[in-house]
């Protein structure tokens, strides 16, 4: 099966950066979660880059705080987390640099996560697709409960990532899991 290069530069960047990650989870970094949303116009997508300590409890995709993340959005187009020195660098190199310039998210990520890990194999084929993961927007309709929300659509067919609960070092419960807090997430 043949998977066609996407002709739309935001959605090849964004995939470079959801690339990124993955091959941060090869090097061992699978406590590495992201975030990713919509702006509130609709026209950017939105990816934040954190670690598991920072991911609410019951949903795998929301962060507990905004500023312990590194954060990319299609806005910046090739200039990833607003680094000027990396318009063309490949997943692999990004994923070097996301190392050097973020070793705190990056200590903090170390580490397995099968479960997520696995997920996100699964979630990268979607995106090689053009089917961006969305976790947060400020769109209208509730979407279906068992699948995360993409930029195709409520009913994608991409299940939510794994919930934190039980994983040693995984963030608080919040007000969105049931108990307070907040959600981290800027729009």
């Amino acid at each position: 099966m043949k998977v066609e290069r996407n002709s739309d530069p935001l959605v090849r960047r964004s995939q470079r950066v959801l690339l990124m990650v993955h091959e941060l989870h090869k090097l061992g970094y699978q406590r590495l979660r992201i975030a990713p949303g919509m702006s509130p116009s609709g026209m950017h997508w939105r990816c934040s880059v954190t670690h598991v300590g920072n991911i609410q409890r019951m949903h795998g995709a929301m962060m507990c705080d905004f500023d312990d993340a590194a954060h990319y959005t299609t806005g910046q187009d090739n200039n990833y987390f607003g680094w000027e020195d990396a318009q063309k660098d490949t997943a692999r190199q990004l994923a070097s640099k996301f190392l050097e310039r973020f070793p705190t998210i990056s200590q903090l990520g170390q580490g397995a996560d099968w479960p997520y890990a696995g997920w996100y194999v699964q979630m990268l084929g979607f995106a090689e697709r053009g089917v961006l993961p969305v976790a947060y927007a400020d769109w209208y309709g509730e979407p279906d409960p068992g699948c995360m929300l993409t930029t195709a659509g409520f009913h994608s067919g991409l299940p939510m990532p794994p919930p934190v609960e039980g994983i040693p070092g995984a963030g608080p419960v919040t007000s969105e899991d049931g108990e307070g807090g907040s959600t981290g997430q800027r729009k």
